[in-house]
This record gives C-alpha cells, structure tokens and sequence, in this order.
C-alpha cells in the first residue's frame, strides 16, 4: 500500500510584495484546473504556514467562510487578490488625525508614520467573523512575537511538543498579530482563548520571515514522516538593486533606521536576512538529508517595490509585472507541483 504523501505550503512575509505569492498560487490553481482538478487550496495542501502577509493569505485559504457552505474557505485566491489590489490602499492610508493625537501625548510620534490599524481590523472582522484556529479546514501555522512575554509565537491548530493541545486565537486577531509590522501597525491584542490571557504580538517576521522550518516542525509533530513530505516555499520578492550606502545609513541616526519614510531599513534587512539565511539552510539541510522534497519559488523585483506599504496603482502593475517573469521562468516546475497535487489530491 502506498504511503500517503504531504505537501506543505510556506508563504514568506513582504507586505505588499504578497500580491507575489498569490499570483504564483493562481498560476498553480489554474494549472490544476486545465488538468481537470479544481482542488480549493486548503485541500491540496495538508499544512499552510506563513508570517505577516504570508499569514494573510494562509488564514484565507484556510479559516472556514462565516456563514458559508461546509468546507468554503474564507477566501478564495480572486478575493485575496482583491485584497492586494483594491482594499490595501484603504489600510495604507495615513491618519492625519491619529498622528496629531499621538503627538499630543508624544510629540516624536508625529515623526512616525504608523498607519491606523482599525479600516485593516474591520476588513479582518468582515472576512473571518469569531470563528478560531481550532476550526481551520487543514493545518495552520502563523507566526507572531510577544513582546510582554518576549516569546516567539507560533499559532498553530496541531499539537505541543508533547502532544498537548496548542493556543487558540479568533482568526482575526491572530492575522492581525502576524501582520503587525513595527512602525507601520500598532501591536496586537490577540484573546488567547485556551489560557483566557490577551498576548500583545507584534509581526512575525522579526524573527522568522520565511517560515519554511517551522511548517517543516509543525509536520514532524504531526507524525509525518520526512520522505512522505513535499515543502513549497513561495517568497515574496527580493531587490538586490536596492543597496543602503555608508554615506545614507551613517546619518540615519536611531530614528532614521526606524521610519516608514526610509523603507524601514532595519526591519528590511532582518527580514531580508532571515529569508535568505532560512531558504539556504532549507536547502542545504534536506538537499543532504535527501527525505523531504524542498521547493523554493522565490524571484527579483523592482528596488522601489521593496517597501512593505507600497499600494500604489503603479507599484500594482510593478508587482504583478515581477509575478509573471517568475510564474515564466518556472513553467516547467509549476507543471510539476500541479501534476504532483492532481495525482495526489485529485482522486
């Protein structure tokens, strides 16, 4: 009898650049179709893990739609788009109010452009209701950081190290934590619904942008054997043409490497840093192993379409114009991941 195989999907973090992902999981959805198999995401992959946009989009494809027929994710891959496209200029919008009422009590916040948290929590509110973690249709993975606890948070539905129950959160809440970038986004009051506790998170990709390890944790506490698991890790787009000088990052200052206006340098790097870093000891580590199957979909974009928050109509057209040179320069393989997800999921 065959043994049952697992295919696991990683989605990176990059704000914005998420449009990145999705357009390569529309690429594979439609692949599928042409082969007569219109598989929904979250029964094509057995595991969805991802940090801050990456969360996102794995929250939508894998939290049960408020009110929808059983089985209907909260999302589909158009709705998602949407997203990116339309509603996300909404959320990147500043708050000339809140700004002037932080300066009231801090007059160094008018100098921080965070955006206002609540238009993006009333979207999160509308798609995912009060359902919880619990109820995800497939297994799920997102990342967060408590900054009171100064623990690294994995929200996860699957199990403890020990085979214990994991922490709950309503499914808002914890995309919200994910995507709670310092400086753009004020941290996140999640209800820990197992503990009764509220956990202030803040973005995971702080301390792990590319989340590839943790799902391939999250499956080894699952059972799953490592010749029998498939890992698609999707990036969000890296911009190799956008060097920070010593002349520019000398005079930055503390605040400098801090703020919105400038990139958000620091946050940047350490999440540029961390991808590669993750996506190189992925590599290596199950390239020797030779058990797991390892796939990285990852490409370049534009130095100005690096930024988080980045909404703009012509940075759209940038964003999707980078996903279709890299949805082309991997035909052959996205032929391979759909073919691989047909025979597996398709019967």
């Amino acid at each position: 009898m065959a043994r049952k195989k697992h295919f696991i999907l990683s989605i990176d973090g990059g704000g914005m650049r998420g449009l990145i992902p999705l357009r390569i999981l529309e690429s594979l959805e439609s692949r599928m179709a042409h082969r007569g198999a219109n598989i929904p995401m979250h029964q094509c992959f057995d595991l969805i893990c991802g940090t801050s946009t990456g969360g996102l989009i794995a929250a939508g494809l894998s939290a049960p739609k408020p009110g929808g027929a059983r089985g209907e994710a909260a999302a589909t891959i158009s709705e998602l788009r949407d997203f990116y496209e339309r509603d996300a200029q909404d959320i990147f919008t500043h708050s000339i109010r809140k700004r002037l009422a932080r300066f009231v009590t801090n007059p160094f916040g008018l100098f921080d452009e965070r955006y206002d948290e609540r238009p993006f929590e009333k979207l999160l509110k509308e798609r995912f209701g009060w359902t919880s973690m619990a109820s995800a249709l497939t297994h799920l993975v997102l990342t967060a950081y408590d900054i009171e606890k100064r623990n690294a948070v994995f929200m996860t539905n699957g199990r403890q190290h020990d085979g214990g129950k994991t922490n709950d959160y309503y499914f808002w809440q914890a995309v919200r934590a994910t995507t709670a970038a310092p400086s753009f986004f004020e941290p996140a009051k999640a209800e820990n619904l197992t503990t009764g506790a509220e956990d202030v998170l803040i973005d995971g990709g702080v301390f792990m942008n590319d989340p590839a390890m943790a799902a391939y944790i999250e499956a080894r506490k699952l059972g799953w054997a490592a010749e029998d698991i498939t890992l698609i890790s999707l990036g969000t787009g890296r911009a190799p043409e956008r060097p920070f000088s010593f002349k520019e990052a000398s005079g930055w200052g503390a605040l400098g490497w801090m703020l919105p206006s400038n990139g958000v340098p620091i946050l940047s790097i350490i999440s540029d840093g961390q991808s590669q870093t993750a996506s190189y000891a992925a590599d290596c580590m199950f390239t020797d192993l030779g058990e797991t199957r390892y796939i990285r979909i990852n490409g370049e974009i534009p130095a100005e379409s690096e930024a988080l928050d980045n909404a703009r109509p012509g940075n759209i057209m940038k964003l999707n114009g980078a996903a279709d040179r890299i949805i082309r320069d991997q035909t052959v393989l996205l032929d391979d991941i759909a073919d691989m997800l047909v025979t597996s999921k398709g019967s």
